[in-house]
């Protein structure tokens, strides 16, 4: 089963004095690309919550995001009153101004707050690393029905692409026929004598050149291996991705030697699907 890279998880916990929210959101990359905002009292445990998220996520642009609200019983920031007094001090031999004005002008000069820094709880980074979890286990589902969707739509193109290698064996016969009969009628036109032996000699090495059953063969088998592929049960964007190429290099091959107009149009109706196969592959895990 396919999943996509695309995904996001919400997790929001209440402890008595703090509201907890872990929020993980990701986007398609070839490689893990992991930012994370953490606040400073956590940054110590950044490292642990990366791994756990790496681990879960494997690949794609993610960003982390750790947010701690405090409830207005508890704060870590408190007025520095010798700062603020000594400030006001100051400022009241510059300019004349009641208290309150001098207050509001000391209050937003540096150092007229505090903020003491908290030390980390154990007890509350275990709350916080279950919110994490909560938050992957979101992000997890919503990539799998993303991915769901992705694998409908990869069945319906490559059994367009699948149909359409129909048509070019349905038309392949009556391509050869018609080039035989076009350079029959293109010998007799110059009315010479020619040895028949050495002229089916010719005629034969001439059509092997236009002949396309190995890439037929080869396109059919690409084809499901990628279907095989899309049904395992690991999620394999890179894989996939591999064998489109090489459906493409056998769609191309095939283009390129038809030299047949009815089957050029079927070639580019299985190249424009197996575009939409590539730009969907951009974003499977």
């Amino acid at each position: 089963m396919i999943q996509s890279m695309t995904g996001f998880g919400k997790s929001v916990t209440q402890l008595p004095t703090k509201k907890i929210t872990v929020e993980v959101k990701s986007l398609n990359s070839k490689n893990l690309d992991l930012n994370a905002r953490i606040p400073s009292t956590y940054r110590e445990k950044e490292l642990d919550m990366r791994n756990i998220v790496a681990r879960a996520l494997v690949r794609g642009k993610v960003d982390l995001s750790l947010y701690v609200e405090l409830n207005g019983e508890e704060t870590s920031s408190s007025i520095n009153a010798a700062a603020v007094k000594t400030y006001m001090e100051q400022l009241g031999k510059i300019v004349q101004a009641d208290d309150t004005e001098l207050l509001k002008m000391a209050i937003r000069l540096p150092d007229a707050l505090k903020t003491e820094r908290d030390e980390l709880d154990e007890q509350e980074y275990h709350t916080i690393l279950d919110a994490l979890q909560e938050a992957l286990t979101a992000i997890e589902k919503f990539r799998t029905e993303e991915g769901e969707a992705l694998q409908k739509d990869f069945e319906l193109r490559i059994d367009n692409i699948a149909r359409s290698l129909d048509d070019v064996e349905a038309l392949d016969e009556e391509r050869l026929a018609g080039l035989r009969e076009k350079l029959n009628k293109a010998v007799a036109e110059l009315k010479v004598e020619v040895d028949q032996n050495r002229f089916e000699q010719e005629l034969t090495y001439y059509l092997e050149k236009y002949d396309i059953n190995e890439e037929k063969v080869r396109l059919r088998n690409h084809l499901n291996y990628f279907t095989k592929t899309l049904a395992s049960a690991d999620s394999n964007g890179k894989k996939l991705a591999f064998i489109s190429q090489e459906i493409g290099r056998e769609i191309n091959t095939i283009g390129s030697k038809s030299n047949y107009a009815p089957m050029q149009r079927v070639v580019v109706r299985m190249k424009d699907e197996l575009e939409k196969v590539k730009e969907q592959l951009l974003n499977v895990l």
